[in-house]
């Protein structure tokens, strides 16, 4: 649970990113990192070194074979220089809309009392088109 969420764990959002990009839905977590590491021109032996994993692991990360542990996900992002979030959800899996980006990182200047109000507007917003949603499916 983090604030009120029941997450998963990253290794089930990875499985089910594979299972997405199996179907050709789009790209999971392998197909991240095989073009981040591309991108930066690193071969598999210099990415391998560089997060301290076994070139095989490594191998088996961009097949799919494996599933990285927190530890070597946190690695492989600075080394790629990008954000876990990245490597685990792709561009735009998670966060706001791009409509509402602007907004967030602007509100992510405010002093922490500011933050605490735009949070509990937020938080009752969200409340309230989830009552609006359950009751609308129960009738």
């Amino acid at each position: 649970m983090v604030h009120g969420l029941n997450l998963y764990s990253y290794a089930d959002d990875m499985k089910r990113q594979q299972k997405t990009a199996n179907n050709g839905h789009g790209e999971g977590f392998p197909e991240r990192l095989l073009a981040a590491r591309k991108e930066r021109n690193l071969t598999q032996q210099d990415l391998a070194e560089m997060v301290r994993c076994a070139l095989t692991q490594l191998k088996r990360y961009e097949s799919g074979a494996s599933q990285p542990t927190l530890d070597v996900i946190k690695r492989l992002a600075q080394a790629l220089h990008v954000t876990s979030d990245y490597l685990l959800f792709g561009k735009n899996e998670r966060g706001p809309d791009e409509d509402l980006r602007l907004q967030f990182e602007a509100v992510s200047r405010f002093d922490p009392e500011a933050k605490k109000v735009v949070k509990q507007v937020l938080d009752s917003m969200i409340l309230q088109q989830e009552a609006r949603r359950w009751s609308s499916s129960t009738s």
